[in-house]
């Protein structure tokens, strides 16, 4: 008869010369499941943990040349979608999902990023309502790694962000792969898979200084009025985390199989133009990479990644006139309907999107990928550039969190708003919530058609 053990609950244990020993067992049969992945498919005997990330590009897409004319599986690809053929299977495409102003004023790439992010369009960032949702799954799901969120932007710019705890406390960004593998490569990195641990003395100091002033923290708080409140839980929130931080760097991480300590990755060449797209692209695809394997490795469970500015910045080498220029400037060419320059930026977005979705399902996890254990949104500011629309703002999803979402979908909105998006997200991710947005772009209605 078969029974099914835990192999990190079941060791054996006994005495040697009057000290305690233990003695971990080989992975048996009893160890498997009837397909050999039970003990693959967790983290030190815990299940995988889910993860959740944000991608985001600027300036929309042409509709005609982005939305699928079918739905739900097997759905075709546009001409703007043709580059994610790789990766398809992965992808859910949502559009007809809108904006709704509710009478705001429409601020260009702002109010259809704060609706997308909050549920309310604003028209400054300082106006927002509340934190945006990845920094409220981030909440839900981020402790128990090193850091509670990671952001991105392909761009060098460190303040090149949509996360935003509230209007006055934007996460600022890691802008390149250097910076990057320093933050989570460097010399504080613990290697999950390394067969000893010894904590690091100086982490041991950090944490004491912290726990310290937990009760003076308290006392302060009791004497101050609601809005010195506000501004010190602000600030405590970072010193948390840091106390969080430290915490983890005195416990053996937990084995992570698929963590492999990358190699530091190059510069750029000084001068590099990131606003050239052939080098922002490569940027962004190693930055991707060195994220996938953060995210493999426990250093982080939710993460947001820009490859642009909301109003973009990419320019052909060689060309003066930007991105986000041309949306406005360029004539429609009568002979095929669309502005031609236009849709190639919007092709080579795509492009990028195709880059980053691989990166995640390159690595094998569990008896599955990373990307199989994770949900991604995509998103941008507006749908059409060149009028700033805001309806229709084009929404992807990638990944199956763990089993509890169906990919490879085209969902129509037919006009409901877009914060559907942002509470089928908060929901997957276990953030307890049944209503989210403000006004006419409240509702209870998650995506049911991308739920298992």
């Amino acid at each position: 008869m078969r029974r099914d053990l835990s192999r990190r609950g079941f060791m054996l244990k006994g005495m040697l010369g009057g000290a305690g020993v233990t003695l971990g067992l080989p992975v048996l049969d009893a160890m498997l499941n009837n397909s050999g992945t039970a003990f693959a498919a967790t983290l030190g005997g815990a299940p995988l943990p889910v993860r959740f990330g944000t991608w985001f590009w600027g300036c929309g897409m042409i509709p005609a040349r982005f939305e699928p004319k079918s739905d739900g599986a097997n759905y075709d690809l546009p001409p703007q979608l043709a580059p994610i053929e790789p990766v398809r299977q992965h992808v859910s495409v949502l559009t007809g999902f809108d904006v709704l102003l509710d009478g705001k004023g429409n601020l260009p790439h702002i109010s259809g990023n704060t609706a997308v992010r909050t549920g309310a369009p604003a028209d400054i960032w300082q106006a927002i309502q509340g934190p945006t949702f990845d920094v409220t799954i981030a909440d839900q799901i981020g402790s128990g790694a090193y850091f509670r969120s990671l952001e991105l932007s392909a761009d060098g710019n460190p303040r090149t962000s949509h996360s935003f705890r509230n209007g006055n406390s934007m996460n600022a960004t890691i802008p390149n792969a250097v910076e990057l593998y320093q933050r989570i490569f460097g010399p504080d990195f613990r290697d999950p898979n390394a067969a000893s641990f010894t904590p690091d003395p100086k982490f041991i100091v950090r944490r004491s200084v912290l726990s310290g002033v937990t009760e003076q923290r308290a006392a302060l708080v009791k004497r101050l009025g609601a809005a010195d409140r506000a501004r010190l839980d602000q600030y405590f929130t970072s010193v948390r985390e840091m106390e969080e931080k430290l915490s983890l760097q005195l416990q053996k991480p937990p084995p992570a199989e698929a963590c492999v300590r990358p190699e530091a990755p190059r510069a750029l060449a000084a001068g590099a133009d990131l606003t050239d797209f052939d080098t922002r692209r490569a940027n962004h695809k190693l930055m991707a990479e060195l994220l996938a394997m953060a995210v493999a490795c426990n250093q982080t469970r939710v993460f947001n990644m820009n490859l642009t500015t909301a109003a973009s910045d990419l320019r052909v080498a060689g060309d003066t006139t930007g991105y986000h220029q041309t949306t406005h400037e360029e004539l429609i060419d009568r002979s095929v309907g669309y502005q031609r320059t236009v849709d190639a930026f919007a092709v080579r977005n795509m492009e990028a999107w195709a880059d980053f979705v691989g990166a995640m399902a390159a690595i094998r996890e569990g008896d599955g990928t990373l990307l199989d254990n994770m949900l991604i949104v995509a998103h941008s500011d507006v749908s059409y550039a060149k009028n700033h629309d805001v309806a229709g703002v084009p929404v992807m999803l990638a990944g199956r969190a763990g089993g509890k979402v169906k990919p490879g979908l085209h969902v129509r909105g037919g006009g409901q708003p877009i914060s559907r998006v942002g509470l089928t997200a908060q929901q997957v991710m276990g953030v307890a919530v049944d209503s989210w947005g403000t006004d006419a772009m409240r509702t209870n209605r998650p995506i049911n058609e991308i739920l298992a």
